[in-house]
């Protein structure tokens, strides 16, 4: 039931850019993008609940969300939607750090490691100021309250987001020593 959820989330993705680019409707591109990020914790929290956590499950969800993330973000820069140097350093740091983690555990088998509680705390108010700014930039009554709402969680969400990214080299740095002594019999 988890993994339904978690790629449902993931067949959602065309519908977005459907909406955002095949409809030019960002109200609506916006709210199933919320909708979306609000789910997120669902999948993991029926995981846990319903004893059906794997290790399948522990891979793709955080991939599906980095993949829900990343394509958003490049679609709601190329609309227009936001803003774009926020929504660049945003891009970078998921890209940066994703791509970090894929190496180091595909090339120097590091072993997976969980998702702090601030960087859930970071992803949660990005997941929320994103879609804000698309609202923001669509013509709905009251863009500017969701323009200003975006912004007071986008600063802090951002901020939050660039250091856990530091925390998390830190451990891609140990995980790839340990993987590297694992793989050579060594202790670390």
């Amino acid at each position: 039931m988890p993994t339904v959820i978690t790629f449902v989330r993931l067949l959602c993705l065309p519908l977005f850019l459907y909406l955002l680019f095949g409809r030019d409707d960002r109200a609506n591109a916006a709210w199933l993008l919320g909708g979306l990020g609000a789910t997120d914790w669902v999948d993991g929290y029926l995981a846990r609940r319903l004893g059906q956590v794997s290790e399948f499950g522990k891979k793709f969800d955080p991939t599906v969300d980095r993949l829900l993330f990343i394509v958003a973000t490049v679609a709601i820069i190329i609309d227009g939607a936001g803003p774009v140097w926020f929504l660049a350093i945003v891009l970078a740091r998921e890209v940066l750090v994703g791509s970090a983690v894929v190496i180091a555990t595909v090339f120097f088998h590091m072993a997976r490691f969980d998702v702090t509680y601030l960087g859930k705390w970071a992803t949660l108010l990005l997941m929320f100021a994103v879609p804000g700014f698309m609202l923001g930039s669509s013509d709905i009554a009251g863009n500017e309250f969701f323009e200003v709402a975006s912004w007071i969680l986008a600063v802090p969400g951002l901020a939050l987001s660039l250091f856990t990214a530091a925390g998390y080299a830190s451990k891609i740095r140990a995980g790839v020593v340990a993987g590297r002594a694992a793989r050579h019999g060594l202790t670390a």
